[in-house]
């Protein structure tokens, strides 16, 4: 095996690991709020302390990326993520767990940023949207066992917590074992202040998916176990209804990706959002009936799912290899911003109007972003002209 394939590989692992952290500390601490008998409001703006930390650090990651490279802004992520797991279960003060909980955004958006980023070099143009599907399989895999991890809560709360700092561990080991490597420098031409304009201008379509994925990711996975609890269903049913949407997603994760590298990265996406607002749309209609909501939230998944990695995939089309750091920047910054406004605006939901509004609104985002897809015009070809001009 290849140096470059054995990064890849260790990267996987290393994410997956990231996956689970992330998908049993969101729903741990909101079923655990609301055991404390915290307002939706209250539990909401705490989880959004997460995507706070992540808003916060995103502008500043590539920088960190382009002095000290890949390896070592992954690690530091990895410390700072440690710290936050290790002190949570010491106190239970929400104005304590809100600010270590936004260092825990601040170490996730380091470690994802610099593995997106470090994948997306050493793919190749022809496997890209494979290679990101199965960095985003892999995160998937990680996150959807994540919430079967609520069912330790009852041999203490130490127990989920600790299960966490020992994935840590095995993470430092397997990152260890691989070489630092460096971003391709920006070339002298290119002018710093209209590095993000330009971005935002060539790429915009592409750099929707990251929030809206970021939106439904923590409308689920934070504010669907309040609403659960809410109507009357148990822990364990909200830790086997959750991963139905990551499951879904796995499913289709790299088939949809071998399929964007083929026929396109926007036709995908377009036919995905609106099987996925379908799915949305649906699920108030499933009652009670938690087989009805896991076949939903699989659909849903298994449309959407993907929907970071492609839409990142389709950044890398559409820009010069050394503004795709940028497109990452922003990507990282529309998910943290999504999942800020996610569980507020769910909370206010759910507390005013009927709880089940708020897959009504995610089911409208897909749509929204379908219409986009299907009327937007974006030429491969911009790519060529824009590395033109910063050759000038």
């Amino acid at each position: 095996m290849s140096s470059t394939r054995y990064t890849f590989w260790v990267l996987i692992l290393v994410v997956s690991i990231a996956g689970l952290s992330q998908g049993l500390s969101i729903p741990l601490l909101a079923v655990l709020l609301e055991q404390q008998g915290v307002s939706t409001v209250m539990n909401g703006l705490n989880a959004a302390a997460l995507y706070i930390g992540m808003v916060l650090i995103s502008p500043w990651l590539e920088i960190p990326l382009r002095r000290i490279g890949y390896r070592s802004t992954i690690l530091v992520g990895m410390v700072l993520l440690t710290i936050a797991t290790a002190l949570i279960p010491l106190f239970s003060h929400l104005i304590v767990w809100f600010f270590l909980r936004m260092l825990m955004g601040i170490g996730d958006s380091s470690l994802h940023y610099s593995s997106q980023m470090w994948v997306t070099k050493i793919a190749s143009p022809k496997t890209r949207g494979r290679d990101l599907s199965m960095y985003g399989l892999a995160y998937g895999v990680g996150f959807s066992v994540g919430p079967l991890g609520l069912n330790l809560l009852p041999l203490g709360i130490w127990v989920p917590f600790g299960t966490l700092l020992v994935l840590y561990v095995v993470a430092f080991i397997l990152l260890a074992r691989i070489k630092n490597e460096f971003p391709d420098k920006i070339v002298q031409t290119e002018k710093k202040q209209n590095k993000y304009a330009t971005v935002l201008r060539v790429g915009w379509l592409a750099l929707i998916p990251s929030f809206l994925y970021g939106f439904m990711e923590t409308s689920l996975n934070g504010s669907f176990p309040v609403y659960a609890l809410r109507t009357g269903l148990s822990i364990e049913w909200v830790s086997l209804i959750l991963p139905s949407f990551v499951v879904g997603s796995i499913i289709l994760q790299m088939p949809l990706g071998s399929l964007s590298d083929r026929i396109g990265r926007k036709q995908v996406m377009l036919v995905c959002a609106i099987v996925g607002g379908i799915a949305f749309f649906l699920f108030p209609l499933s009652g009670e009936n938690v087989y009805v909501m896991m076949v939903l939230l699989a659909i849903a998944g298994a449309a959407v799912g993907s929907f970071y990695s492609l839409g990142l995939a389709y950044s890398a089309d559409l820009l010069p290899a050394s503004m795709v750091p940028t497109a990452g920047i922003i990507a990282g910054i529309n998910f943290g911003v999504a999942s800020i406004l996610a569980p507020n605006v769910n909370g206010v939901l759910m507390q005013v109007w009927e709880p089940w509004t708020i897959f009504w609104l995610m089911g409208a985002l897909l749509i929204v972003f379908a219409a986009a897809c299907l009327f937007n015009r974006q030429a491969n070809s911009d790519k060529d002209q824009l590395q033109v001009q910063l050759q000038k």
